[in-house]
């Protein structure tokens, strides 16, 4: 008994390695051209919390910077209700660059970070697994430089959405806001 669920636990963690090595990381990551201003354009879920807040949800303005530890802090603006709200987050580095970890310390969910793909200058693209007590999600953001994205670009963020078994409902192109932005979250 002891051998087989051993072992039922020992797949469980392959499969999920193997899920989070499946999302592939920018090659050549250089973390301090990501730094600076981004909007989120776009957003994937397929969380509870997506389901339930999609229609509440808006662009949202992101500050990047790197912290002396070479790690990311990551800062949000976005309104809810008639307030501006701010969240900060810090996203620690992994040993493989593009990769970074982050757990919430409201939630106690565990997020594995990948920027899937960036120019820098216009667009990124990442994706999150997020891992907590009552199971697992993907999260898809496609953040750009400004306010608006190229059709290519929006549909590069779908298609990839697509790949990661996100369905169409569970992909947003988020509505422009005033300069904070929302999301919801």
């Amino acid at each position: 008994m002891q051998t087989t669920l051993l072992g039922i636990l020992g797949l469980a963690l392959l499969g999920t390695l193997h899920a989070q090595d499946s999302i592939p990381v920018q090659a050549d990551f250089q973390q301090d051209k990501l730094t600076g201003r981004w909007y989120s354009i776009g957003l994937a879920s397929n969380s509870n919390w997506f389901k339930e807040k999609r229609h509440l949800m808006k662009m949202c303005t992101t500050i990047i910077s790197t912290t002396a530890e070479g790690n990311l802090e990551v800062t949000s603006t976005y309104p809810k209700g008639d307030q501006c709200v701010t969240r900060n987050s810090l996203y620690t580095k992994t040993e493989q660059p593009g990769r970074f970890s982050y757990t919430s310390p409201r939630w106690g969910s565990k997020h594995n970070i990948h920027v899937v793909e960036t120019n820098y200058e216009e667009y990124a693209l990442v994706a999150t697994q997020i891992s907590k007590s009552t199971g697992s999600s993907t999260m898809v953001l496609l953040y750009s430089r400004t306010k608006e994205l190229s059709p290519k670009r929006l549909e590069m963020f779908t298609q990839f959405s697509r790949e990661q078994g996100l369905t169409d409902d569970e992909i947003l192109i988020l509505p422009q806001t005033g300069e904070q932005g929302a999301q919801g979250w």
